[in-house]
């Protein structure tokens, strides 16, 4: 195990016990920690029944569908799934020991289209950072976790770079939780593959003190397109070349062009042979189950599943692949860490390496308690009607207020690494702040505290908010209750495989889910948008 059952036991992260290895890693190799032998990802993106509801659903808190499926993935030869969205609230013992006596490691992304950092108005706040730790609490006592991302494709061009900041402060975060819980799961982020941004990113999550930077780093990549093309004429050689003598394990998140069809996947040869398996720790190809898009090993209805042409194809070559590894034993890291990328238009970067602080809950809460004017609603309403009607609200509150008050103290800005005391704060805790900055501005006189039956008065049980900074506390919010949106797009590349990217949605989500949360993205945004002008 990780740690002991008797710490897991406190920690409430005992798990059913698994007949797998931990894997650990060392330099920019992943070992198994009982054997010493290299472990390279022979992996699929794994994502079942996406299309089949209006809301996406956790795989792994349902036996039914890992019985119908570990089989098929046991079958195909994989040792490891990537799974984009589950939820830290089911039971998902059945599910990791089916996968675990497979064989199988399952690497999870932290966030979901619900709570995630959104690309276009990036912000981290306490119930975000809460949410992601719920998630390390649910799987953080299973042996074949293989890592968790704390974020995909967030950045997806220069314009959004920003964004960046924010992702690596949650990673820098998350890090820390899972070393307080006595754990050694490594943290990692998944990047797109472009070209005009690609070294800027690689860099940016590998520079820094070993609290912030990636344990490894994920690069979903399509450039390889059949088999007219080669190691160099794909592109894939210039990418290695970014890698040589890299100081931590990378890995392919997500691979495999789909414009030549059927697909042959003949990069598999590349990815575990001589080519890459020096510097890349295999990779996951895109994807289980066929969508609209394309990209199915097999199609699924109910509890059938059909095999596409490509899933024989895969298998084949996936079986032919033998990487040549290396004791951990005899091993001895070479690697050297990066410098940050310069923040500059002509360096196609605006993230700084000032990231923004960890959140604290207890410092929001003490800042609630010095306002005169607050919210009449607590939480952020999920009915789509209300959700709108909430969004349009504060909008209006941060336009009007901000135009003439600065709301520095609850904004926050990746590119030049200025944060507010305040700014991460929950979307409610924030427009308190803005409202009450109104109110004090107008000397409270009649109607300052009314914003159209938003706002209602309240009478401070602090005096004044000069000491909220130096609270210290729980910095965990309310799982779950995040307004943030969801930079993760699990779609990128130069396939031309789908982005739903303006919002930075991820594309496994559906249905009224998916409109629904469109809802809250752009309320979100145009309230971010507000803040940054004025």
């Amino acid at each position: 195990m990780r740690a002991s059952l008797a710490v897991l036991s406190i920690l409430g992260l005992v798990s059913q016990t698994q007949a797998i290895d931990p894997l650990v890693i060392k330099g920019s190799k992943w070992f198994n920690s009982k054997t010493g032998e290299q472990f390279f990802v022979k992996g699929v993106d794994y994502q079942p029944d996406i299309t089949s509801t209006s809301s996406y659903l956790d795989p792994l808190a349902d036996k039914t569908i890992c019985t119908r499926d570990v089989p098929y993935l046991k079958d195909l030869g994989v040792n490891a799934v990537r799974i984009y969205q589950t939820e830290p609230y089911g039971n998902h013992d059945d599910c990791m020991k089916l996968l675990a006596d497979a064989g199988i490691y399952v690497m999870l992304d932290l966030g979901t289209p619900n709570e995630s950092i959104d690309r276009n108005s990036p912000s981290y706040d306490v119930n975000l950072l809460g949410y992601y730790q719920s998630k390390v609490d649910a799987f953080g006592g299973y042996d074949n976790i293989l890592g968790f991302l704390a974020g995909n494709e967030v950045a997806n061009s220069a314009n959004n770079t920003d964004a960046s900041a924010f992702v690596k402060g949650a990673l820098r975060d998350i890090k820390a939780y899972v070393k307080s819980k006595g754990l050694t799961i490594p943290v990692g982020y998944a990047a797109n593959d472009d070209a005009d941004i690609r070294w800027q990113m690689q860099t940016y999550f590998d520079c820094g003190t070993t609290e912030e930077q990636a344990d490894f780093y994920g690069l979903n990549i399509y450039e390889w397109c059949g088999t007219s093309a080669t190691f160099e004429t794909s592109g894939y050689a210039d990418v290695v070349k970014n890698f040589t003598n890299w100081d931590v394990p990378a890995v392919l998140t997500e691979y495999g062009c789909n414009s030549v069809r059927p697909r042959t996947f003949p990069e598999i040869a590349s990815i575990y042979g001589s080519d890459m398996d020096s510097t890349f720790s295999g990779g996951f190809v895109y994807e289980y189950v066929e969508e609209s898009n394309n990209y199915g090993l097999v199609s699924i209805s109910g509890s059938t599943v059909t095999k596409t042409e490509d899933y024989d194809n895969f298998k084949k070559a996936l079986a032919a692949a033998d990487p040549s590894g290396v004791a951990m034993k005899s091993y001895s890291p070479s690697g050297k860490q990066q410098s940050c990328p310069k923040v500059s238009a002509s360096n196609s970067w605006q993230a700084s390496d000032v990231l923004p602080p960890t959140p604290s809950n207890s410092t929001c809460e003490c800042m609630m308690k010095s306002l005169y004017c607050v919210s009449k609603t607590t939480d952020v309403p999920t009915d789509t009607t209300a959700l709108k009607q909430f969004g349009e609200d504060v909008s209006n509150i941060f336009g009007t207020v901000c135009a003439t008050v600065s709301c520095d103290e609850v904004n926050g800005n990746g590119q030049s690494g200025t944060y507010g005391k305040y700014s991460f704060c929950n979307t409610i805790q924030r427009v308190s702040w803005v409202m009450n900055a109104w109110y004090k501005s107008q000397r409270g006189v009649d109607g300052s505290c009314d914003f159209n039956g938003f706002a209602s008065l309240t009478k401070p049980s602090l005096s004044s908010d000069s000491s909220c900074s130096d609270v210290t506390g729980s910095t965990t919010g309310n799982p779950g209750s995040s307004s943030s949106s969801d930079g993760s797009s699990s779609d990128g590349g130069s396939s031309g495989k789908s982005d739903d990217g303006e919002s930075g949605l991820d594309s496994h989500t559906s249905g009224a889910a998916f409109a629904a949360k469109e809802l809250s993205v752009g309320a979100m945004a145009v309230v971010a948008a507000a803040a940054a002008i004025f």
